[in-house]
């Protein structure tokens, strides 16, 4: 799998692009500013880009800006993972409302410490979103008013809360020690309730974690 990883530091980027290549990925580019990621993206049209949410010219939301750009262009292959150091619904929002590709969204310091990194990689580069659990945990704390998820049961909601995550349908049974087929089950009815039943498989899964994201957040519980 290609790579290009977008970052400023120059320790961290190379620290990266290290740790990468022992997990057998081919990181055939590297920048460090928004207009970088985007010519060397252009120009090596890797699988995956992994991004810093904050990239100079002004280090505020220009990771989300270029997995905006790269997800528009239909001549691109390429899923994005941004890193931050903390997780905001909105710009969850932004990311997921792109397009169908891959796409994920996470907390700098946990995903690289994680012995998963190397397989959210491959997920995203698989056309699968991912968002932080951190995120979803914040979010079903919270109480919600016009809630468009209040159709949903108790069940239906965990399981929604662990698609959000990215988990595919078997990484749901193991984590609620369930059978795949109640799983299955329970996604379907996610959907039928949520209104997605009209739509493309896996399409379904992001937008019932944009239904998600978009709940309403009122005073909390």
């Amino acid at each position: 799998m290609r790579l290009v990883i977008a970052e400023d530091s120059v320790l961290l980027r190379e620290g990266l692009a290290s740790l990468l290549a022992t997990h057998g990925f081919d990181v055939v580019g590297t920048a460090a500013s928004l207009d970088g990621l985007l010519e060397v993206v252009r120009r090596e049209r890797p699988d995956v880009a992994i991004v810093d949410i904050r990239l100079p010219p002004t280090w505020t939301d220009e990771g989300i800006r270029a997995a905006e750009e790269i997800r528009a262009d239909p001549a691109l292959p390429t899923g994005v993972l941004v890193l931050s150091q903390y997780v905001d619904p909105t710009f969850a929002l932004r990311l997921l409302s792109g397009g169908q590709r891959g796409v994920g969204y996470l907390r700098k310091d946990d995903v690289i410490a994680s012995s998963g990194f190397a397989e959210t990689i491959r997920r995203i580069g698989r056309g699968e979103s991912v968002i932080d659990p951190t995120l979803v945990a914040g979010l079903l704390g919270r109480h919600f008013r016009e809630d468009p998820l209040d159709r949903l049961s108790a069940r239906e909601r965990e399981v929604l809360a662990l698609i959000a995550e990215g988990r595919s349908n078997a990484g749901i049974a193991h984590a609620l020690t369930i059978a795949e087929k109640t799983v299955e089950f329970h996604v379907s009815s996610i959907f039928s309730k949520l209104g997605l039943e009209g739509s493309a498989g896996e399409h379904r899964r992001v937008l019932a974690v944009l239904a998600f994201l978009r709940a309403e957040p009122g005073d909390p519980a």
